[in-house]
């Protein structure tokens, strides 16, 4: 398994990183190149490999023009080649859920699938039509990146123990040294983005390399439930992350007032703008509207919230073998409406990155991640199967006559959904709600009489996470 590292410059001196930026912005020039002429179907849709592109590229001089060194323009068409690949990819997922919606016939879906994966969609009708729909023709935007070979540079550490990169700049024999703030050298090729006078060096490394693959997992089994208050809260009643709403609904409130203050003020520089005013405008437009220091904060607030979830993860896996998660890959539709502030708050709530952070810290440090189907967790008592009602951290059963924290008794119930046979990972919610209520029925009439049956007090006992109520 490879994890990305970033390392980053500490005072680069503004001539070298008017020199790298000169240099990405060819390099740019060469991926919009490489967009334009095969990001569609005489590209990658026909077959078409890096090594062919550049080979044709030296061959009608279309590299003399670059006014960058071989290696680089070379790396950058690799680079961008692998783009539109996986942009390729991606469409190819969704005409495949395309082909099964079309046909139950197996010997057509293979024939279809044959000629997808080959890359002949284009001589069937619906395969082309299919392609046109899911696959749009790229538009690059980057013009900020230089990819480095992994033999094309080096590393010194001085006197002083400062670590310097040195990388090929725009003429033969002239390289660029970029001074690091780490001691850790980059390793493999790089990837150098450009960021507001600074230069950010992506490289990646076995995960094997990190000290926390170097902790070993527990050995119980434990679900989690994912959470907004809490990043986790595990089937054993204990929360982790319990920093994670706080960051989140702070970050949000104070994005909502600072939009609001940036549109009053876009509004007087559009105002001004439209009187004739344009020096105001245009003093308004580069002192109070810029995005330098809304980008750094954005990028400071998803590091704290990526610790957060990643920590939370850590601590599970402290204790878990196996970690029984909801799979977090599928969307989550909205079935009512919420007021402004909470639905504000919750789309600022970072699912990909918990999902993220399950996968990575549970390959690393070898624990099982096995993911259930979600559906009806919340909603459903871990004790007796029945639906009950959530209000905000409390979960009312109305049969057991007990009040569970909501959380855990999510937890709870997605720890067993991973022994259910009846419920799969891709079961449809309408029939995941059929099958807990068929059973909750089959259960209700085995029982005399309801009222009078000893079971009710013995599922009103006391439990550490329950609390009785009166009926």
């Amino acid at each position: 398994m490879k994890v990305t590292r970033i390392a980053y410059s500490a005072r680069l001196n503004p001539g070298k990183y008017a020199t790298l930026v000169e240099q990405a912005h060819r390099l740019g020039r060469v991926r919009s190149e490489v967009w334009q002429r095969y990001g569609s179907i005489g590209g990658v849709g026909a077959g078409l490999r890096d090594r062919q592109v550049r080979d044709r590229w030296l061959a009608d001089g279309t590299h003399v023009r670059f006014g960058v060194l071989a290696n680089a323009w070379k790396e950058t068409v690799r680079d961008a080649m692998a783009d539109i690949a996986a942009n390729l990819a991606a469409a190819k997922v969704e005409v495949r859920r395309s082909i099964g919606r079309r046909t139950n016939d197996p010997v057509e879906r293979k024939r279809m699938f044959t000629a997808l994966k080959a890359e002949r969609w284009a001589e069937d009708p619906f395969l082309a039509r299919q392609m046109r729909k899911h696959w749009k023709r790229g538009k690059n935007r980057t013009h900020d990146q230089i990819v480095v070979r992994a033999d094309k540079y080096n590393t010194v550490t001085d006197e002083r123990s400062r670590l310097w990169l040195s990388i090929p700049g725009l003429e033969r024999r002239k390289m660029v040294k970029i001074p690091l703030s780490t001691t850790v050298a980059p390793t493999g090729t790089l990837r150098l983005i450009l960021r507001q006078g600074r230069v950010e060096v992506h490289y990646q490394i076995d995960a094997s390399q990190m000290r926390s693959s170097q902790r070993p997992c527990g050995d119980a089994t434990v679900g989690v439930d994912k959470g907004y208050t809490e990043a986790l809260t595990d089937s054993d009643g204990t929360p982790h992350g319990c920093d994670l709403g706080v960051l989140l609904t702070a970050e949000s409130d104070r994005l909502k007032e600072r939009n609001r203050r940036r549109a009053k003020l876009r509004s007087i520089a559009n105002t001004a703008a439209l009187r004739g005013d344009h020096a105001k405008a245009h003093r308004i437009k580069a002192h109070n509207l810029g995005t330098v220091k809304r980008d750094r904060q954005a990028a400071r607030h998803r590091a704290r919230v990526r610790t957060e979830i990643f920590t939370a993860v850590h601590r599970v896996v402290d204790k878990a073998a196996t970690v029984v998660a909801e799979d977090l890959t599928k969307r989550i539709a909205a079935r009512k409406k919420l007021p402004k502030n909470i639905n504000r708050r919750l789309a600022t709530w970072t699912k990909g990155v918990t999902a993220e952070a399950l996968r990575s810290v549970s390959e690393r440090r070898g624990s099982a991640l096995v993911p259930v189907n979600a559906a009806y967790t919340s909603q459903a008592c871990h004790r007796c199967s029945r639906f009950g009602r959530r209000s905000g951290d409390r979960f009312h059963c109305t049969w057991c006559g007990v009040v569970w924290q909501a959380d855990v008794n999510a937890a709870i119930n997605i720890l067993q959904r991973a022994g259910d046979p009846d419920v799969a990972l891709h079961t449809p919610h309408q029939k995941v709600k059929q099958i807990l209520q068929d059973r909750t029925d089959r259960h209700r009439t085995r029982l005399p009489v309801q009222d009078s049956s000893p079971a009710i007090a013995e599922r009103r006992a006391n439990h550490p996470n329950s609390s009785t109520t009166s009926n």
